[in-house]
């Protein structure tokens, strides 16, 4: 009896210490929705220089995910669409300000039905919906708010309830493309995935902030040599190959 309760204790040890080992070698990686489908092909290509590693991934809108670390979710890279929600990370001591970098950049456009006569912001006013990203999470959205507001159309068009608020920008592209909205904010990136709506104005870099993809490595994943070596590949040279062949700018 004392025999094999000892053999139930070793095999449970031995249980723990592979599942130990699995978790040691995974990477926790939040990221704005905008970079999926550019993300999963980095990934890929970190998993030819690390066999080892398996990287987890959690794409959404950034304050949602920013909120999520923040409150305990596993988390060993956030990347943000925007600085707001690298620096609320930051403040809130899940990670350090000196182990942050910029991803990537991106720029914002309006698409619409093929064809469409919208050729600028002053036109979204003969419009009756229009989607962007919620603005309180989405910096997709927020980025839109911003333009409209310089431009001036943005009151007219919340008052007249014209604008349609989506979860996330690849929402905000997908009610685009259903034909469901006259139109709406997206990044350059995520336009190009449509299948029926078309890039009708690319929205002018001075009306808003530039678009800045800041990544930082938590200090759950500054502990990892894994995630550390993640971080660096995505600052390398393979990463920025292919965020170009996806649409992003890398050049500062």
């Amino acid at each position: 009896m004392q025999r094999r309760t000892i053999l139930v204790a070793v095999i449970m040890a031995v249980g723990l210490l592979v599942t130990s080992l699995a978790q040691a070698g995974d990477i926790n990686l939040s990221a704005a929705a905008s970079t999926r489908e550019a993300m999963m092909e980095i990934i890929k290509g970190f998993g030819k220089v690390q066999p080892d590693a398996r990287v987890r991934t959690n794409f959404g809108a950034s304050g949602a995910l920013a909120k999520q670390t923040v409150q305990g979710a596993p988390t060993d890279i956030f990347l943000s669409a925007n600085d707001k929600w690298v620096d609320y990370v930051v403040r809130e001591g899940k990670a350090e300000g000196r182990n942050r970098g910029v991803f990537a950049y991106n720029k914002l456009v309006f698409v619409g039905k093929q064809g469409g006569a919208v050729k600028s912001l002053a036109d979204l006013k003969g419009l009756q919906r229009i989607a962007l990203g919620t603005p309180a999470s989405v910096p997709a959205g927020q980025y839109a708010e911003q333009a409209m507001r310089t431009a001036g159309v943005y009151e007219e068009l919340h008052q007249a309830n014209k604008l349609v608020m989506a979860q996330d920008v690849r929402q905000a592209l997908l009610y685009a493309d259903r034909g469901e909205v006259d139109g709406a904010f997206v990044y350059r990136t995520d336009a190009m995935l449509a299948r029926e709506a078309a890039v009708l104005f690319e929205v002018p870099d001075g009306l808003y902030d530039r678009v800045a993809y800041p990544m930082v490595i938590t200090a759950a994943g500054a502990a990892k040599a894994e995630a550390r070596a993640f971080y660096s590949y995505l600052a390398g040279p393979e990463a920025g190959e292919i965020l170009k062949k996806f649409g992003f700018v890398t050049e500062k």
